[in-house]
């Protein structure tokens, strides 16, 4: 499989390759009504960041679309910072920063 033939993030937009760090993200929270609901194929490290940046609350009301989470501003920070990164780039995320 080639890196043109690798599912793409759509949150950062990079092909996400074999063996990178992945996982899949429900729109809207299992906990608030998202069960069976649309997912979406993350890099682990955008997931990661989503929910250091979002409650569950947060993420059920208002950013429960890929264009809604882009343009939040940490998030959009964050995602021009990891588009200059290789593909299965994987680091913790800084975390505890969202409110409670």
């Amino acid at each position: 499989m080639s890196e043109d033939d690798d599912p793409i993030c759509p949150l950062c937009g990079r092909p996400i390759p074999p063996g990178a760090k992945q996982s899949l993200h429900h729109l809207v929270p299992r906990l608030k009504g998202g069960k069976g609901g649309p997912v979406v194929r993350l890099h682990q490290i955008c997931h990661s960041e989503i929910h250091a940046t979002l409650t569950e609350a947060e993420l059920a009301r208002d950013y429960h679309t890929i264009a809604a989470l882009r343009a939040h501003p940490r998030l959009a920070r964050f995602l021009a910072w990891v588009a200059k990164r290789p593909p299965g780039f994987h680091a913790r995320s800084a975390g505890g920063r969202r409110k409670g």
